[in-house]
């Protein structure tokens, strides 16, 4: 079906509303800071037992300078000897969470997220690969990916993330515009971009991923198709090509934005469908929401296999794993616990050195929640539902379970966005655009008032 139509933005008028991008569910908005220490132990005692591959995020929360735009958890300053003091307290927590787990227990996956990962010299990055090795057993053919700004990188870096196991990268971008970079306080002219690149390929990280925003003030459709003409010119394995989410009331930072200068909702529509049409046409599938990769990349096997997964960290080929998230803020994914830590330093610090686990926030999933999550992720990760399958899985009657939200979706049917067949319902190519409205049908807290204002546009 044609994405352009006369009615698309009619649509997207209707369903351009506040909602998760479900990258867990029950989300994050659920958790408690009301629970039982013990209950948390517990429960992580049981990895004891197992020694299931895991998956490893660490937060760096440090950035050198604000991007206007952002609402990442983070922590400004130009204090490079502030790396060493977290990296004691990273070792702390490593020692009291290897209490927790199988001592076979491999990592299949390790991730870096900030912040800026890249705010650690790499004499610190070294230090920080040692502790991984000395603390967990690391497999061989893990995928090993770190988030990196380019302004803030050096070939040196490049060679401590290779030498520690570093095997995929995820650059920074979001717009190569410099009156774009103006209006977001984050310069970064585009050979500082390419350079990394190359210097990444040199030293064999050769898979390479590349952040984008669209909806950022100053934008324009010219300015993004250039944007996009730049950096497919680097030929990336992927990009993640994010809606820029403006809610100033959460994000303080984002008030320091020019609200005025912040293209219209057609025009940021407009970015996000030229993306979906020219990436095919450049050898990039498009994986969903915002993901696309090229068609030799795991993402888009895993897409084709009906393999695809969602976790914290998005669109992945290894969610299936629990993950296992250290550092202030840090968010830890497992089948029976969710888990987040302290967000602020100095109490996570604190909680350390009374030798507790930093842990700020819980949610255990009910049976009912564990339900709607296999929809929810259904949805968002292969568009479509079988209800035969569902049974075969569940042993539950989907369409005697949910009927209320099966009536739901003859709206989103009569407006093409989905297709309800007998033994279960697909979205259409115009309803992937609204993947996030078909999964938000099925979300048993969404009504709740406070998620009115706690989630970004859905479009």
């Amino acid at each position: 079906m044609e994405l352009r139509d006369s009615t698309l933005f009619d649509l997207v008028k209707k369903y351009n509303v506040p909602g998760p991008r479900y990258t867990s569910y029950p989300t994050a908005l659920q958790f408690t800071d009301t629970f039982s220490r013990k209950m948390l132990v517990r429960n992580l005692q049981k990895r004891t037992v197992s020694s299931d591959p895991l998956s490893l995020y660490i937060h760096i929360p440090f950035c050198f300078s604000l991007c206007w735009y952002c609402g990442c958890t983070k922590i400004i300053t130009k204090d490079q000897d502030r790396g060493d003091i977290y990296l004691a307290y990273l070792e702390k927590e490593m020692q009291l969470v290897r209490e927790t787990i199988h001592p076979q227990t491999p990592l299949k996956q390790i991730h870096f997220g900030g912040g800026t990962p890249t705010f650690l010299s790499p004499e610190q990055l070294r230090k920080l690969g040692d502790l991984i090795n000395t603390n967990f057993n690391v497999h061989t053919d893990v995928e090993f990916s770190v988030e990196i700004d380019p302004r803030r990188v050096d070939e040196e870096h490049i060679i401590a993330l290779k030498e520690i196991g570093c095997n995929r990268a995820s650059l920074g971008v979001q717009d190569t515009n410099e009156e774009v970079q103006k209006a977001i306080h984050r310069i970064q002219p585009f050979h500082q971009t390419r350079k990394i690149t190359e210097l990444l390929r040199k030293h064999r990280i050769r898979n390479i991923n590349f952040d984008l925003i669209y909806g950022l003030p100053n934008q324009t459709p010219e300015t993004f198709r250039q944007t996009i003409e730049d950096v497919t010119g680097l030929d990336p394995d992927r990009f993640a090509i994010y809606s820029y989410a403006h809610i100033p009331s959460i994000m303080p930072a984002q008030k320091l934005l020019n609200e005025e200068e912040f293209p219209t909702t057609e025009e940021k529509l407009g970015m996000l469908l030229y993306a979906i049409e020219k990436l095919p046409q450049l050898g990039y599938d498009y994986i969903g929401m915002d993901h696309f990769a090229k068609k030799s990349d795991e993402l888009s096997r895993a897409l084709r296999e009906g393999t695809l997964q969602r976790n914290f960290q998005g669109y992945s080929t290894h969610a299936e794993l629990e993950m296992i998230a250290l550092g202030m803020s840090g968010i830890s994914q497992g089948s029976g616990l969710y888990y987040q830590n302290e967000k602020d330093l100095n109490e996570y610090y604190r909680m350390l050195d009374e030798e507790k686990l930093p842990v700020k926030k819980v949610l255990a999933p009910s049976e009912e929640d564990k339900i709607r999550r296999k929809i929810i992720m259904q949805i968002m990760c292969n568009a479509e539902i079988h209800y035969d399958q569902f049974f075969e899985e569940t042993g539950i009657d989907f369409k005697e379970r949910f009927s209320l939200e099966l009536d739901r979706l003859k709206e989103l049917e009569a407006d093409g966005l989905l297709i309800l067949m007998k033994n279960g319902f697909r979205l259409t190519s115009r309803g992937r655009l609204f993947l996030r409205n078909v999964a938000m049908v099925f979300d048993g807290y969404i009504e709740r008032k406070r998620h009115q204002t706690a989630y970004s546009k859905t479009v």
